[in-house]
């Protein structure tokens, strides 16, 4: 069994989020865990890094007032210490699809780690009924902590991450003993673009308008049957074929706990002609 790790725990929804105080719990029966996480909110930033931020002491770890990847580089590369391990989480709703992982804060600062040539592991809690997990408050992350960190310590004697730099998880908080599944990312997405002609003077609109008057909204389908962070879960039944057993999505859509092994470089994909297009233009 794995123990005394030095563990560096960071997050997306900010070092006050429910999600990381039940995550630091679990990961305290590994080893020495240290809280480097945003100071406030950062979800659906990616892995968007800043040059310049502020530090602040907290009884975890520190504070800082920038993105989850700023927190992750900060603490592999500006602390006097080695880390085995970095863990983020857990993010308050899922992060599952291609699309939605290259936008999330909680995967983005996995990827961080990873690049940093540390192992990660990002976690993110669901409710089978009510999806996203809104207020945290009222949502007990106990299970998916607990399950991440289970998770966590079986991946670290097994020596998965000899060839898999991030374990990407997401488990309900509903559920007593979900099945767990290995996934894949699913790439379903969508934009859907709408125009309106408003009146550039009225102060109510989300953003200032020129003297055209026409505001453009881009509403994401990260789901067929619902736009932009609406709950999906209410007529999933429509969809759920639409996702096959193995995809990330599919695991969520069943209330399992989807464990996704991912790598950080952005592998090339080798095309032959590709190849000959090259070797014709060099060839002239």
């Amino acid at each position: 069994m794995v123990r005394d790790l030095d563990i560096l725990l960071t997050n997306d929804d900010g070092i006050d989020g429910d999600g990381l105080a039940a995550l630091r719990r679990e990961l305290t029966e590994l080893g020495d865990v240290t809280v480097v996480a945003p100071a406030d909110n950062q979800s659906g930033v990616g892995r968007k890094r800043t040059t310049y931020n502020t530090r602040t002491v907290h009884d975890w770890g520190y504070a800082i007032a920038g993105t989850p990847a700023d927190c992750v580089a900060y603490g592999l590369r500006g602390l006097d210490r080695e880390f085995d391990l970095v863990v983020s989480g857990c993010n308050h709703g899922p992060n599952m699809g291609a699309y939605v992982l290259g936008r999330s804060g909680t995967v983005g600062a996995a990827m961080e780690a990873a690049f940093l040539g540390t192992p990660a592991v990002a976690v993110s809690a669901y409710h089978n009924v009510e999806f996203f997990l809104r207020p945290p408050e009222e949502f007990d992350f106990s299970a998916p902590a607990r399950i991440a960190r289970e998770l966590t310590e079986d991946c670290l004697d097994a020596d998965v991450f000899d060839s898999v730099d991030i374990v990407n998880v997401n488990a309900p908080v509903d559920a007593t003993d979900p099945r767990l599944r290995v996934t894949h990312p699913h790439d379903d997405f969508d934009v859907r673009v709408e125009h309106t002609q408003v009146d550039p003077d009225d102060e109510d609109l989300p953003v200032p308008v020129g003297d055209d008057g026409e505001l453009i909204a881009l509403r994401d389908k990260f789901w067929p049957h619902v736009e932009g962070y609406e709950n999906p879960m209410v007529d999933i039944d429509d969809v759920r074929d639409r996702y096959p057993v193995g995809s990330d999505r599919r695991a969520v859509v069943d209330g399992e706990v989807s464990v996704s092994p991912l790598s950080a470089p952005r592998e090339a994909a080798h095309h032959e002609k590709l190849d000959a297009i090259v070797d014709q233009r060099n060839m002239t």
